[in-house]
């Protein structure tokens, strides 16, 4: 028999809905409840609230709302706000009930400008533990690389000028800008000043972007985001913001020292292309015990042309006596008194050089033969050996997947444009993006185990066909989860035993 025609009148009182039933079982945001404990945050913003006047929304809120807005790449806060109200597993993952009133936008807004960066640092830093206690953090091995993000700024916005007028626009930007934040004191430019890069334009919108170009695109402004990745199941464990001309080499180190905080584990071998395989970083990872398996800048860039045919740096023997390199026609190059930088030069004189019979197979120069020496020279041969060796090689074959997967992965959080304007707001979305990543590689691995589980007590042949997807580690790829859904819900396979 046929029912009825629908017919809905509204209701004034619900009394049967539970949201906890109305949310599968297998929604994320369940296990992102389990898995992750907001407690701390109520504590790390306690000190920006007083004690008096009207009441704020309720700060675990504010963060689960930040969370969405990326998690599911969200056009905008005020899209969220739409959609919070017609999303019951939202509504209860953020603890409200259907006739709860739904926050306006603009506590986001208000709410990341009262906090600053650090708060949303901290979210970052306990699911970075969270996947440390999971054990998907090994910790000796990471990844480094950097990727440039389109800043929330028009060409139009640009204006030029000689580098000390730039510096002036900038300040003065910047001093307008204060008077309408809340919250000025994140407001810097990473610690390069226009006029020490030599920048002749700036943005007069967002002037902590920086003119870059990428690949054949034009230039435009930009930021750069500079990351670390566990060599284990792909987590990011560091992530540093910094305006677009900040190179990538300048920021090992610290990325260093903020996975050692951040998971607590020692860093025992560094991962990176050429971009990073400088001479300073060659000798400090050496300083600090840490095998160098970045490619050698030297070998991969090297660009010979200007020097063809004449003498390398090899032909010249070093004394290490009297500090000092012996030329191919036994003259001895001596050390001028104060390094340039960390490098010694090393120099004949125009006497010496001038009147030499293989000047012609020696120098280009007009006046005599130089030869550059790190001050670390042996530290940095140590290294640059390290680099060229098989292992090195493999990790960064493995380097250019789990890196580059990483930032593809993140893309669909909204990564490659920034959604605000100015450099402490790009430091709170990249933690937020990088902290999406992490949640995702948490519930997978879940996931996994779970399959794994299902599936130990297959026969032998049965096992051997799952076995080999369980134990590979592609955690950080997007189609995991999905993969290891339909594996756990695969019946038995039958087939014949070898």
């Amino acid at each position: 028999m046929m029912g009825p025609t629908q017919t809905r009148d509204p209701k004034l009182f619900h009394y049967n809905v539970n949201l906890d039933k109305r949310v599968r079982a297998n929604n994320p945001l369940r296990r992102i409840k389990e898995k992750v404990d907001f407690e701390f945050v109520r504590p790390a913003v306690a000190s920006f609230y007083g004690r008096d006047g009207h009441e704020s929304e309720d700060p675990i809120v504010i963060v689960k709302l930040m969370l969405l807005l990326f998690l599911d790449d969200v056009a905008s806060e005020r899209e969220l706000m739409r959609i919070v109200g017609e999303r019951l597993d939202y509504m209860w993952f953020l603890e409200m009930d259907l006739d709860d009133e739904v926050p306006d936008h603009s506590v986001l807004s208000k709410a990341r400008k009262r906090w600053g960066k650090d708060v949303f640092q901290d979210v970052f830093i306990e699911v970075v533990r969270a996947c440390v206690d999971a054990g998907l953090v090994r910790g000796d091995k990471i990844h480094m690389d950097g990727s440039l993000i389109q800043a929330n700024a028009s060409m139009d916005s640009l204006r030029a000028g000689c580098p000390e007028l730039i510096e002036q626009l900038r300040t003065a930007y910047r001093r307008e800008e204060a008077k309408l934040e809340t919250n000025d004191e994140d407001n810097d430019d990473g610690g390069r000043s226009a006029k020490a890069r030599g920048h002749r334009t700036v943005s007069k919108t967002d002037p902590d972007a920086m003119l870059m170009r990428k690949g054949a695109e034009a230039a435009r402004p930009r930021y750069k985001n500079h990351r670390a990745v566990d060599d284990q199941c792909g987590v990011i464990t560091a992530v540093e913001t910094t305006p677009a001309d900040i190179n990538e080499n300048e920021k090992l180190l610290d990325l260093v020292q903020q996975h050692e905080t951040n998971t607590g584990e020692k860093v025992r071998t560094v991962v990176g292309d050429a971009q990073y395989g400088t001479n300073d970083n060659f000798a400090t990872c050496q300083q600090r015990g840490i095998r160098s398996h970045m490619a050698d800048l030297r070998a991969t860039y090297s660009n010979d042309a200007p020097t063809r045919g004449i003498f390398r740096e090899t032909d010249f023997q070093y004394d290490a006596d009297a500090d000092s390199y012996i030329c191919p026609a036994g003259q001895r190059l001596k050390r001028a008194k104060n390094p340039n930088g960390n490098t010694y030069l090393y120099r004949g004189n125009k006497k010496m050089c001038g009147n030499c019979a293989l000047r012609n197979q020696c120098m280009r120069s007009k006046h005599w033969r130089t030869i550059r020496r790190h001050i670390h020279h042996d530290l940095v041969q140590q290294a640059r050996q390290q680099s060229h060796s098989g292992w090195a090689k493999r990790d960064r074959r493995r380097r250019r997947h789990l890196m580059e997967g990483s930032f593809a992965d993140a893309i669909h959080h909204g990564f490659k444009r920034a959604r605000w304007r100015r450099l402490h707001n790009q430091q709170i979305q990249d933690y937020l993006i990088a902290t999406c990543q992490n949640i995702r590689i948490l519930l997978s691995s879940e996931r996994r185990r779970e399959a794994a589980a299902m599936i130990v007590s297959l026969p032998r042949a049965q096992h051997r066909l799952k076995v080999r997807f369980l134990t590979q580690p592609t955690s950080h790829n997007p189609r995991f989860q999905d993969c290891a859904n339909n594996l756990a819900r695969s019946p038995a396979i039958s087939c014949p035993v070898d």
